[in-house]
């Protein structure tokens, strides 16, 4: 059997290019879905979760999401072509769903970043544009990512930057534990776009999803399915 395919989902606002650096050192596809790289209406999470699906062939794969995609895949996760599931920078936190603790963290975490993202992450947004951003954020925010976890079965990685606002040290260590077969990485120094920044570490993180899942033999029909 072959290893599983990396495929990727962008985050909020973003598309193709948040993962060039990394894709420049990983195999992987990426889907857009509306909110993340789309344009258009934004259906409800287990809406966007089905487009997921439909667009991961035959599998078997490891899903990837980082930030608000970390929900659609964690919802998606439940298909039988999983094989492993990684989750960089996962939210949404319930302390951030209002618009007063969403903003105070989102501008510390924003400080924190490299200076040279801000142009690259903004051309992406006005691609994909604030009002399906906008729509995203209210579908998805609502939705508990850990409630969904306990139900996946695969081997589940989430990653954080150990200096991530949005994403926690308590909510990252609480959505791993929710896994059954969850585990914590923290990259040190990383803030939220470590799909942009650290696209080495990343990159060795996604092959060893890879390699884990392919030795166990995952995505065989039956992975993604909690007993």
């Amino acid at each position: 059997m072959r290893p599983p395919r990396l495929v990727l989902v962008p985050g909020l606002g973003l598309d193709r290019r948040s993962s060039a650096r990394l894709r420049a050192r990983v195999d992987a596809d990426v889907v857009l879905l509306p909110g993340m790289g789309l344009r258009g209406p934004v259906p409800t999470l287990d809406g966007l979760a089905d487009r997921l699906r439909a667009a991961l062939g035959t599998g078997p794969v490891v899903l990837v999401g980082h930030s608000q995609s970390c929900q659609v895949v964690a919802a998606a996760a439940v298909d039988p072509r999983v094989a492993a599931v990684v989750l960089l920078g996962p939210t949404t936190d319930p302390r951030l769903r209002s618009v007063r603790g969403l903003a105070a963290r989102w501008l510390a975490t924003a400080w924190a970043e490299p200076w040279w993202q801000g142009p690259l992450v903004l051309a992406q947004w006005l691609t994909t544009g604030p009002r399906a951003m906008a729509a995203l954020w209210r579908r998805a925010a609502p939705d508990p990512v850990a409630a969904r976890l306990r139900e996946v079965a695969v081997p589940v990685t989430v990653v954080r930057g150990s200096r991530d606002r949005l994403c926690s040290a308590p909510f990252a260590a609480a959505v791993a534990a929710a896994a059954p077969r969850g585990e914590l990485v923290e990259l040190p120094g990383g803030v939220h776009m470590t799909v942009q920044t650290h696209p080495d570490a990343v990159a060795a993180l996604l092959r060893t999803a890879q390699v884990e899942a392919h030795r166990a033999g995952g995505g065989d029909g039956t992975a993604g399915v909690s007993p």
